[in-house]
């Protein structure tokens, strides 16, 4: 389910948050799911449980997950809502902010589109993979 790239310059908590997300989106976990217990999934990829908390924490401090005392954490039924509500407040805001540098170094309004069109290429080699 999960899997952790020790070569990646990612930390693996956010491996972890990133790969939670992309599940929920593609439906592989779904609002209402258990999340794996903290100890289960920190033996099962060889990390500390520190790290699995850490990535834990995240995705319930962005809404998509809430912790039941004794029984571990769960997907809320509003997780998706939640993640694309976190994604419209974080990363518009800094696409934004990337499309504006290009557009101030001079970049026209088709190249900007063409490096878009480009990236939105790559995304669904890597997700296609």
């Amino acid at each position: 389910m999960f899997t952790i790239d020790n070569m990646s310059r990612i930390p693996v908590y956010e491996q972890i948050v990133e790969q939670t997300e992309r599940m929920l989106l593609s439906g592989e976990m779904k609002p209402g799911d258990p999340m794996p217990s903290v100890r289960g999934l920190a033996a099962e990829l060889g990390v500390n449980p520190n790290t699995i908390q850490k990535a834990y924490t995240e995705l319930e401090h962005r809404g998509m997950t809430t912790s039941v005392p004794g029984r571990g954490s769960f997907l809320r039924e509003d997780a998706t809502e939640q993640l694309v509500a976190y994604l419209n407040e974080t990363a518009l805001p800094e696409f934004k902010n990337m499309l504006k540098g290009m557009l101030i170094a001079g970049a026209s309004k088709e190249e900007s589109l063409v490096f878009i069109e480009k990236i939105l290429d790559e995304l669904a080699d890597e997700l296609d993979a």
